[in-house]
């Protein structure tokens, strides 16, 4: 496996809205080469990614796709860098736990948190070469319990998990991030009809994000604002 390559590389998941799209960005502007994934060619075209972004569409879901991923990294010949921030909501509108059934569960959890696991153990090889930092995009719902918020609660609870065990098996440094709330299309599509003007853009977060990678504490769950 050669590693011999002085640009950093980092693999966002979900990179064509939101915060992975921010995130995107700023690594680029920053001299990374990003590799980044999602489902829509129509909101990759309105991004306008800049130069040093590779785009790959398909379905975190889809073991086909993962492959995908998987050699585009080989390509690139090492892994900086992952960063799972691709997930669900799952059925709109979110419901109460007593309503949700097998299938709600069955689709949050193989976008949530079957497809980060997996994809993960694909790219072990280049991140421990390269000793580099798992990041896993969290939620306050994951520690607080909110009406509705159950399953994807439980979900990134569980992704926490996932993350910082691949940290402690592997040594690899893992870090479970909780952005705080966010201005986007997700968050909306969770508030249907409600204002949500007040919620800090994606792009603010960011920064915290990238201070947190340079300080590069221990392996944890962290809030973005605590690096603000």
């Amino acid at each position: 496996m050669d590693t011999n390559y002085m640009t950093r590389v980092a693999l966002v998941t979900g990179g064509s809205a939101g915060l992975g799209l921010a995130l995107t960005r700023a690594l680029a502007a920053d001299g990374w080469h990003v590799i980044t994934d999602g489902r829509s060619p129509e909101k990759f075209k309105e991004a306008e990614l800049p130069d040093g972004v590779t785009t790959i569409l398909g379905d975190l879901t889809d073991g086909d796709h993962r492959e995908d991923l998987r050699i585009e990294v080989e390509r690139h010949g090492r892994l900086d860098l992952l960063v799972h921030n691709a997930s669900t909501l799952g059925p709109l509108p979110m419901k109460q736990l007593s309503g949700v059934d097998i299938a709600d569960l069955t689709q949050m959890w193989r976008t949530n948190i079957g497809g980060p696991l997996v994809l993960t153990s694909l790219l072990l090889p280049w991140l421990r070469v390269a000793d580099g930092v798992l990041l896993s995009i969290s939620s306050d719902a994951a520690v607080n319990h909110y009406e509705t918020w159950g399953l994807y609660g439980a979900s990134k609870a569980a992704l926490d998990h996932v993350t910082l065990t691949y940290g402690a098996e592997t040594g690899l440094t893992a870090y479970a991030v909780d952005p705080g709330d966010m201005r986007t299309a997700m968050h909306q599509d969770a508030f249907p009809g409600e204002d949500i003007s007040d919620r800090p853009l994606p792009e603010t977060v960011v920064p915290s994000i990238l201070t947190l990678l340079d300080q590069r504490p221990d392996s944890g769950r962290y809030r973005a604002e605590d690096f603000a």
